[in-house]
């Protein structure tokens, strides 16, 4: 109504002063016939004309006939408006582009700095795999797989860590933390030893194969004299590996586990056995 000479706020204000109290929708439906403004708003119009520009270069349709997203589909905001600017319409605002793009699932991609959860340790030998490439088991407890993930909250990235039975699928066990430490990957193993325990099914000895990456979490050094939950501690040893105790639940035996290149500890208990390591990785319970 403003293009065709109608200020919607004066004529509003002016009945008001007159004490007619009418509303500014009521005004533009009764002023709608005469004025010709009764079809669609000129900003839906150009909404849809923007995306209409949008959708011609961001999406490509390949030889099975099928609509993929073209490489001009991973434009962001700012270069999708530069694009369109050179063809129709010219003065397309910064808003409708981005109502356009959200209304076509479109997101530009961010190029930031890439987090890194898996570094192996270049000093370390990396022992074989023993799954071989082969995440499925024919029973519950003999192959566990673990890794974990960062996930990005309001003020940095929180770490992620689980270990999954590949018989179900089932996450064992789990653990938060805001540091790529030794507990961020040693927790859910704890948890999960510990829940197979209490539930009447423990692991038994050479039945489990725990596989990981290559990442070198588990050689972080720690101090010896740090008890862990149940009682598991770092024992004394010589060489680059740390090797460390776990107490089973009510049984009093030791699962001790280590990397490739450890050593005989001296003095070791008879309860104490040293499980094989491969792939950077697996484990043998």
């Amino acid at each position: 109504m403003k293009a065709v000479g109608h200020a919607v706020e004066s004529i509003l204000s002016a009945l008001n002063t007159a004490g007619l109290k009418i509303a500014a929708r009521t005004l533009r439906a009764w002023c709608a016939p005469a004025t010709g403004t009764n079809g669609p708003a000129p900003r839906t119009v150009s909404d849809a004309l923007v995306e209409d520009a949008v959708r011609r270069p961001a999406f490509t349709t390949n030889q099975a006939g099928q609509r993929v997203l073209a490489p001009e589909g991973l434009y962001g905001r700012r270069k999708m408006l530069a694009l369109i600017r050179r063809t129709v319409p010219p003065d397309a605002g910064f808003g409708a582009v981005d109502r356009a793009m959200r209304s076509l699932g479109l997101a530009g991609v961010v190029h930031g700095r890439r987090l890194r959860t898996t570094i192996p340790n270049p000093a370390d030998t990396r022992a074989a795999d023993l799954l071989n490439r082969d995440f499925t088991a024919p029973a519950p407890d003999q192959k566990w797989i673990t890794d974990f993930t960062d996930v990005r909250t309001y003020q940095s990235f929180t770490y992620v860590a689980f270990i999954v039975d590949c018989f179900s699928q089932k996450i064992v066990g789990w653990h938060t933390s805001i540091k790529r430490d030794v507990e961020l990957v040693d927790v859910p193993l704890r948890m999960a030893l510990w829940r197979r325990s209490h539930e009447g099914t423990p692991v038994g000895r050479g039945q489990l194969i725990h596989h990981s990456d290559a990442g070198s979490q588990l050689g972080f050094s720690q101090s010896l004299q740090h008890l862990d939950y149940g009682g598991a501690r770092w024992g004394e040893t010589r060489s680059r590996c740390r090797r460390r105790l776990r107490v089973r639940d009510g049984s009093g035996r030791r699962i001790g586990r280590c990397d490739r290149r450890c050593v005989r500890r001296a003095g070791r208990s008879r309860l104490v056995r040293c499980s094989g390591t491969s792939g950077g990785g697996s484990r043998r319970e």
